[in-house]
């Protein structure tokens, strides 16, 4: 391969200019990244223009690693360590030639150590930084807890205390591999399924189920154990569901994680949901809420009595619309209470009460007990029942703001479930302000947006909403998004806004077909239709939107 320099490459395609070049050189001098990295985090070039510019000037083949099968007996080739400090990966090995996937494969020094220190020649290949870091953590990370796990032949029903605790023991390793795999990727849950043939450990992310890795089925007895022992659960118990919790420092982030045990005809399957408590509060501008939206919702939070409903099913986003609204109106003059199961993010200046079943406190209980405490806000986690349902509407009408969720497919059903939970119409027409409903779609990755033509059907769907369209995004997969061509999740709503028409139409206990359209000449959009406005914008696609909102 011809040793050319990569700032002499990008000024000849003309991605940036010689003065450019230069500059970069200077400030590189100062900042000691590689002058790539340096044009990637100044923002002189995009990583995917670097990959466009080695594969089509220099002929480097570029590969997606998110779906290729790593070899991981080449992990005996490469140590762990020089893989990470180039950041590279081998993917294959034929007679004396080793196929290595890098960031930079114009990095002439590493390829020079690594035939030294191999004795093969070097074919490299280009991959996004991303996209290497996680082949890496697979097959670095979990390899040796696994290969230790697997050789040792004295795993059996008996567990020793030992081999569950201490840190330096492979279980104990392997599963804080496994956490921090699914905090690099996002998850937000982790499933630990048993099977007939093995283990499978299968992560959630952006809403969706993948198959991570295949553990050997003698391991589930200490993977168990361990998980137990880190959420205080009982070891000894395995006909019985438990549930428990614990809170994680991964990669300078606290992770909170509740852990729930089901028993299977296979051995107990483990399902970790996992809350990034930096990530846990948002600010009501970050919703994701249309302009007109916004200011309903705004409007809607800031009143000083009355109920506000957030509904949908669960995974979409309740919780975290709820604690934006009360970060919102957290001040110091008001007295904000809370009464949740389970407490899932702690608020500071917030005082928050815990459900317990087992002793008798329940929402309807703990509710008795603050509207004693003289609060201003009442925020209740969920009405489950007649009960919590009749304190809520009480608390509203003696001058409290109740926020609160509740499970239905639209605002407007809101009205008429909690009429058959048996509220008096009269009694909910002047307590409830307000209901937002609301799914979660994904968003199209950044990285590999596309426009593309309508197809009919689609242009089809926009001209049944009065919209007419030219052009529509969608992403065309890359190894950012795993190829999925999706990236992170969007909230989709829909604003039920009482006014006195409303109120006297439930009074009069009418249809839910009747206040539906009333709203709807009032400026409601549904929830479809602002899915709709979303992927106009080029956030969504149409295909998210009949998935979540469709009727």
């Amino acid at each position: 391969m011809a040793r050319k320099r990569l700032g002499d490459i990008l000024v000849e395609s003309g991605i940036i200019s010689q003065e450019q070049l230069e500059q970069a050189l200077q400030e590189q001098k100062k900042t000691k990244l590689k002058l790539g990295d340096h044009l990637l985090q100044t923002g002189y070039i995009t990583e995917q223009q670097l990959i466009e510019i080695l594969e089509f000037q220099l002929g480097i083949p570029h590969v997606t690693l998110f779906r290729y099968k790593l070899d991981s007996s080449l992990s005996g080739i490469v140590p762990e360590e020089l893989a990470r400090r180039y950041s590279l990966i081998p993917l294959k090995k034929e007679e004396n030639k080793l196929t290595v996937a890098m960031v930079d494969p114009m990095d002439y020094f590493a390829i020079d150590e690594l035939r030294m220190s191999t004795g093969f020649t070097i074919e490299p290949v280009i991959a996004t930084r991303d996209e290497i870091q996680r082949a890496i953590n697979r097959m670095y990370s979990m390899q040796d807890s696994v290969k230790e796990l697997m050789e040792d032949k004295s795993l059996t029903a008996e567990i020793e205390e030992a081999e569950v605790t201490d840190e330096d023991s492979p279980i104990v390793r392997l599963v804080n591999q496994m956490f921090e795999q699914a905090v690099q990727l996002r998850a937000s849950d982790v499933h630990i399924d048993p099977q007939e043939e093995g283990i499978r450990i299968r992560y959630r992310i952006d809403g969706m189920l993948r198959t991570e890795r295949i553990l050997p089925r003698h391991m589930l007895g200490i993977l168990t154990a361990r998980i137990k022992i880190m959420s205080r659960l009982n070891i000894a118990e395995r006909r019985m569901p438990q549930d428990g919790r614990m809170q994680l420092h991964i990669m300078f982030k606290e992770i909170d994680v509740r852990v729930s045990t089901l028993p299977t005809i296979f051995g107990e399957k483990i399902v970790m949901r996992l809350l990034d408590l930096s990530n846990a509060l948002i600010g009501i501008d970050q919703l994701g809420l249309t302009k007109r939206n916004f200011s309903v919702f705004q409007s809607l939070i800031e009143r000083a009595h009355g109920i506000l409903l957030v509904t949908g099913p669960t995974g979409s986003g309740k919780s975290t619309t709820l604690y934006s609204a009360l970060n919102h109106l957290n001040q110091e003059s008001k007295n904000i209470i809370t009464v949740e199961d389970p407490v899932e993010y702690n608020l500071e200046g917030i005082n928050q009460v815990q459900i317990n079943h087992a002793i008798g406190m329940t929402f309807a209980s703990a509710l008795r007990s603050i509207l004693r405490q003289d609060p201003d806000i009442i925020m209740i986690g969920e009405i489950r029942d007649t009960e919590t349902a009749e304190i809520a509407v009480r608390a509203a009408l003696t001058g409290h703001l109740v926020l609160s969720t509740l499970h239905t497919n639209d605002a407007v059903s809101s009205i008429t479930r909690l009429i058959d939970m048996g509220i008096q119409p009269f009694l909910l027409a002047s307590s409830v302000n307000g209901v937002l409903a609301q799914r979660l779609v994904r968003r199209i990755c950044k990285d590999c947006r596309e426009e593309y033509i309508p197809s009919e059907h689609e242009r089809e769907i926009f001209a049944q909403r009065g919209i007419k369209i030219d052009k529509l995004y969608r992403g065309a997969g890359c190894g950012k998004c795993g190829l999925t061509g999706y990236r992170g999740r969007v909230a989709i709503h829909e604003i039920f806004n009482m006014d006195d028409t409303l109120r006297q139409m439930i009074t009069r206990n009418g249809a839910a077909t009747e206040y539906r359209s009333y709203a709807m000449r009032k400026g409601m959009i549904l929830l479809f239709d602002d899915g709709l406005i979303k992927v106009r914008q080029g956030i969504t696609t149409v295909e998210e939107i009949l998935r979540a909102a469709s009727n």
